[in-house]
Formats: C-alpha cells, structure tokens, sequence
C-alpha cells in the first residue's frame, strides 16, 4: 500500500502588508476538513537550518505572522509550510525570501488632533507591532484649506513627535492628512490617510 500524502499547500507566499511580514497560502486541492498547517522559516545568516515558529504550529489559519520572530530585519529570510492531517503531512512548500527592511511595507497612521485656541496639535498613531517600534518611523503631514489643492507639508517628523501648527492667520474649514514614512534604500511611503477636517477660528 502506497504512502498516502495530503495535497501541499498552494500560493504560498512571504509578503509584507502594514508594518508586517505575513506567510500566506491556500488549502491544497482535495486538502481534507481536518487540515492545520506548520510553518518554519530560515535566515541568510543560517541557511542550513529551519526554525520552529511556536504559534503556528498545527494551525488551521492559512497565514502566519512573523514579524516578531524573525531574528534581524536587515537580513533575508525565506518560509515554508506544510499540511498535516492524522498521520499524514504534505511535503513542505517554501515561500521566496523577504527582508523586512527592504520590503516592509506602510499603512497610513491614524492622526490624532488637538485644537487650541490659535493652535492645533497632531500626532500620529502607527500600528506597529512592539517588536519594530524601535526601527526609524516617520510620518509627513498635510495641511490646507477645504477645497484647495495648496498644501502646506509639514515632512519626516518623527513617529513619537507632535506637530503643532500655528493656526492665528486660518479662518474656515481645514483638512489634515498624513503618511507613514521609513528610509531603507529609498524613502518609502504609505498612501495618505482620509482627510480629517477641523473648523478654524470660527466665531460664534
């Protein structure tokens, strides 16, 4: 009796969607009701060896979060999965290499914003997880008038710092919006978040 094997996973692929580095794949053709999936993932600093990720380990998701097990950001690694069903499992499945900081790629930020009297304080919330909190992120910040296409830039402020903006000389209706920034080669950017607008020294 030949050696049954369930169906590999399909599709599978490394890739980087806010802030984070994610295996993704589909079921197999056929794959039965009861499939779970585990994942691995090497480094190019050791390529000989495959590392156990805890937490997808017998999985039934089809992803897999690595951002905070990979053990350097500057470095490629690659990913593999395989399908085990009883006492059967598929031959693995490995994904291309990706390095974080090369590849990682932005969400907006959520702004958060603050009107004084003749001033209006900005900061921005990114959703990063802790483990890349460290690593260098900027955001850029617009400004202008509802209904205008002339904006004031307010660029590469640092996540953790607020922006303030005088506001003495706006009257009306005034619309923020910001991206997420990060310098590895090249400046990389987010697209812009939806507008947030504020009315300005509107009297009565």
């Amino acid at each position: 009796s030949g050696h049954v094997q369930l169906p590999s996973p399909q599709n599978v692929t490394l890739l980087s969607k806010d802030f984070d580095m994610i295996l993704t794949w589909t079921p197999g053709e056929g794959s039965p009701p009861d499939v779970t999936y585990t994942v691995r993932y090497k480094s190019q600093e050791r390529m000989d060896k495959w590392i156990k990720v805890p937490h997808c380990k017998n999985i039934h998701r089809t992803s897999c979060n690595l951002t905070c097990v990979l053990p350097n950001f500057f470095v490629k690694v690659q990913a593999r999965v395989k399908a085990v069903s009883g006492a059967f499992q598929s031959p693995w499945v490995e994904s291309q290499f990706k390095e974080y900081h090369l590849d990682v790629e932005l969400a907006p930020p959520v702004l958060n914003v603050n009107v004084k009297e003749n001033l209006i304080h900005v900061n921005a919330s990114f959703p990063l997880a802790t483990c890349v909190e460290s690593l260098s992120w900027m955001y850029d910040l617009n400004l202008w008038e509802a209904g205008s296409e002339d904006k004031k830039q307010y660029e590469r402020n640092f996540r953790k710092n607020t922006v303030t903006i005088d506001t003495t000389a706006l009257r009306g209706n005034y619309c923020l919006s910001a991206r997420s920034s990060f310098q590895s080669i090249d400046f990389k950017y987010s697209r812009f978040s939806q507008p947030l607008c504020v009315l300005l020294n509107h009297k009565g």
